[in-house]
Formats: C-alpha cells, sequence, structure tokens
C-alpha cells in the first residue's frame, strides 16, 4: 500500500487569495517546492484536496480549474517531473445557486470524501498518512479520515487553532509553514 500527504491548496501550498480564478494569481508559499520534494524522498504520494465552491457560485468553470491545476504541476516541479501526483476537488456547496452542485456532499471538507476517494484510487494506508491545511476544516476532515493532522500558521492558520483547541481536535504538530510540516514528518518517520 501507498502512503500520501494530502495537500490543502489554498493558504497551504498558494498564498490565500479569497477564490483564485485566474492562473496570474497562483502565488505558490515559499518553501512549497522544497517539501513537496521532501516528501516524495521519503515515499509519499503527494495529493492536492480542495474545496472549490467557486465552480458552484459562478466564479470559474471547471475548464478554468483544470488550467489552474495544470500551471500547479509545471510550477512545482524536480527534475522534469511534477511534484503533484493528483488533485481532488468538490465544487458542491449548499449555499449556492448552480443547481447542479448546491447541496451537502461528503466530499466536501469537513467531510472525509475527498481522503476516502484518493485512499481507493491510490491504494493509500490512511494509518501511515497526513494532512497538511490551514483550516478547521481540514483538520476535521482529516480527523475522521484518521490521517495525521498538521496545521499550518499561514493562510486561516491562527484561526483554525483557536478553534481547533476550542473543538478538542489534537493535532499532530503545528507548524509555521509547510516546510516546516516537512521537517517534523522527516523527524516523525525516524522515530
Amino acid at each position: 500500500m501507498n502512503k500520501a500527504i494530502f495537500l490543502d491548496r489554498d493558504g497551504t501550498l498558494n498564498k490565500e487569495v479569497d477564490f483564485l480564478t485566474k492562473i496570474d494569481r497562483i502565488s505558490i508559499i515559499k518553501g512549497a517546492g522544497q517539501a513537496l520534494k521532501i516528501f516524495r524522498e521519503l515515499g509519499f504520494l503527494n495529493i492536492v484536496i480542495t474545496n472549490q465552491s467557486g465552480i458552484e457560485r459562478g466564479y470559474l468553470t471547471e475548464k478554468q480549474l483544470t488550467g489552474i491545476h495544470r500551471k500547479f504541476s509545471e510550477v512545482l516541479r524536480h527534475n522534469s517531473k511534477t511534484l503533484i501526483d493528483d488533485f481532488i476537488h468538490c465544487p458542491y456547496y449548499k449555499g449556492g445557486s448552480m443547481k447542479k452542485y448546491k447541496r451537502e456532499n461528503f466530499f466536501r471538507k469537513p467531510n472525509p470524501g475527498m481522503i476516502v476517494k484518493a485512499a481507493v484510487k491510490h491504494n493509500i494506508d490512511l494509518s501511515k498518512s497526513f494532512l497538511i491545511g490551514d483550516s478547521y476544516r481540514d483538520m476535521k476532515s482529516a480527523d475522521t479520515a484518521g490521517v495525521k493532522k498538521i496545521l499550518v500558521l499561514t493562510g486561516y492558520g491562527q484561526e483554525a487553532l483557536l478553534k481547533c483547541t476550542k473543538e478538542k481536535i489534537r493535532l499532530d504538530c503545528v507548524a509555521d509553514s509547510i516546510l516546516e510540516a516537512s521537517k517534523f514528518i522527516k523527524k516523525y518517520l525516524e522515530y
């Protein structure tokens, strides 16, 4: 079985920009590429899982999202190979306006659906996997799925830390950035 690093996109890999709808708004957080390289060297798959209610709200199309993710794959490379193994997104949002996606969905974080989908698709052992994200929804999703939880303080991390503490979600690590998270995982595996 494989092991994976599940990665939130906005606020974790990319600076938080409130609905990334255009390629020119991609702004990779310093050290993200280096962290992905470390994860790969440690034998992990790098899988991005991201809520994308902007599709349901009409801010961007599935095709535009595919283009954005293609650009992430082009930017986050090492030795001419992408460092991201898969992108899984959820366009559903019950508060939106498009009938097609206007509903609750098992795949929308804080539900664990995207993690479960990736685990089945890539034959992943969740007990050996981690999720890195900057939101309470990320941590709740990881908690429910049974993967280790690393909260990064980029993006919405400070607010999420307070909510996780209040909701008694035990975090495995709180890191200043994804690069710091990669160092934690490396040390964790050495024990």
